[in-house]
């Protein structure tokens, strides 16, 4: 059975990533979380104290950064920064309130779109972030659209920050995903948008393992095609 990329669509706090993996867990293909690679350069930013609108610093500052995935011993997907893992750091609040305006420059995308088609070339892919059907793989063999209701993506994140010690208020949190959400659909450089052959998910209402059985099953239809 050939290996086919499955590119997973859609608005923070659905599901995106979680369900990515489950899936990729389970057909044995890699997993790549492209929302953790623009957080991981956000992160940077703000260390270095990057303007984001000195286009001079910004080039400097890529030429930089070496971001890669590594499994660590529980088999979980860990983003590394230069060297260091900083998988805990780019999920906090501050990292999330930069991240829609980093990822927003052009150049930022290209950089990242260019490493995350390399991941690519030998297929066998499951890959989440904001423009992998539209702009990173619109040939994808699969293309899933997820989103949810803000309210209940704001509880969704208000509960993985509590597991991870972060208490915050949830309109704070709702906030934050609401004024991402707007960022994202409206930016000019490869702005979220679903894409005409893709599969929407509306995550609302479903559990995990119901969202990783609906993707499976697409998957397997592709496949056996």
């Amino acid at each position: 059975m050939s290996k086919i990329i499955i590119a997973v669509d859609g608005y923070s706090s659905c599901g995106k990533s979680s369900t990515a993996k489950a899936v990729a867990k389970s057909l044995g293909y890699s997993y790549i979380d492209t929302g953790a690679m623009y957080r991981a350069v956000t992160l940077y930013f703000i260390q270095k104290h990057i303007s984001v609108t000195n286009e001079k610093e910004i080039t400097n500052a890529l030429s930089e950064i070496s971001i890669d995935f590594r499994r660590n011993a529980e088999g979980q997907n860990h983003v590394y920064l230069n060297g260091l893992n900083v998988e805990d750091e780019i999920r906090k609040l501050y990292v999330a309130n930069r991240v829609s305006e980093v990822s927003a420059i052009a150049s930022v995308r290209h950089a990242m779109v260019d490493q995350q088609r390399k991941m690519g070339k030998k297929k066998g892919l499951v890959m989440d972030g904001r423009d992998i059907g539209t702009v990173v793989f619109p040939d994808a063999e699969l293309k899933i659209f997820m989103t949810a209701d803000p309210l209940v993506r704001a509880q969704r994140r208000q509960i993985e920050l509590m597991t991870k010690g972060e208490t915050l208020d949830l309109e704070e949190i709702l906030s934050n995903i609401e004024n991402r959400d707007k960022i994202d659909t409206t930016r000019a450089e490869s702005p979220l948008r679903k894409a005409l052959d893709a599969i929407e998910i509306d995550t609302t209402f479903m559990t995990l393992d119901e969202q990783v059985d609906q993707v499976i099953l697409l998957a397997d239809m592709v496949m056996n095609r």
